[in-house]
């Protein structure tokens, strides 16, 4: 008899167990087949490349003095102009000009003087008029930086040498480079030179 009662508990939970598996097959058949969800992505426009305008550089105006076929002469050059363009529009060279001591592709600015020394008698270049008593780097000569505390003629040289081939000084740290000048030097000269 007691089989008897064992059999319809044991068909109960046969009974259960395959409802159960129903349900949990059943749930797990809509979670595989219901639609997935659409994932919607925003990209952002690809960055082009563009170049932001430049002010196209105007025209510089340079004065020529010296041995030129019209000195003392005010000229108007494009931007980038270096001295030899100076001294073609400004007629060409005289015969005694000395083109040793002139630096043919120094680059130009707006309101450089240019002087082309002649090979009789001038042994000076003609520097900037200046009347502080400061000397003005980018123009001076090998005397006018001799005269200077702490550079004698061999400074002076390269001072002039490095200002030829890498054009002129901007700032303290420009002048800065040359070979021999260094801080304490630098802070001598801190009032009594100029950029011009």
């Amino acid at each position: 008899m007691n089989d008897n009662r064992e059999a319809p508990a044991r068909q109960l939970i046969f009974v259960f167990i395959l409802i159960c598996l129903v349900i949990v097959g059943g749930g797990i058949l809509l979670l595989v087949t219901r639609p997935q969800p659409v994932q919607i992505t925003i990209h952002p426009p690809v960055p082009t490349a563009t170049t932001a305008p430049t002010a196209t550089p105007g025209p510089i105006e340079v004065y020529i003095t010296g041995a030129v076929q019209q000195p003392q002469t005010t000229l108007r050059l494009p931007a980038g102009s270096r001295v030899e363009d100076a001294i073609d529009v400004a007629g060409g060279l005289l015969e005694d000009a000395d083109l040793d001591r002139v630096n043919l592709a120094l680059i130009l600015r707006d309101g450089d003087q240019v002087h082309v020394p002649s090979l009789a008698g001038e042994n000076t270049l003609l520097a900037t008029p200046n009347t502080d008593g400061v000397v003005l780097v980018n123009r001076a000569t090998t005397e006018e930086l001799q005269s200077l505390p702490g550079i004698g003629p061999a400074l002076a040289e390269r001072i002039i040498a490095h200002r030829e081939v890498n054009g002129p000084f901007a700032s303290m740290d420009d002048l800065d480079e040359v070979s021999g000048i260094g801080p304490a030097l630098l802070e001598g000269l801190a009032d009594l030179i100029a950029f011009d």
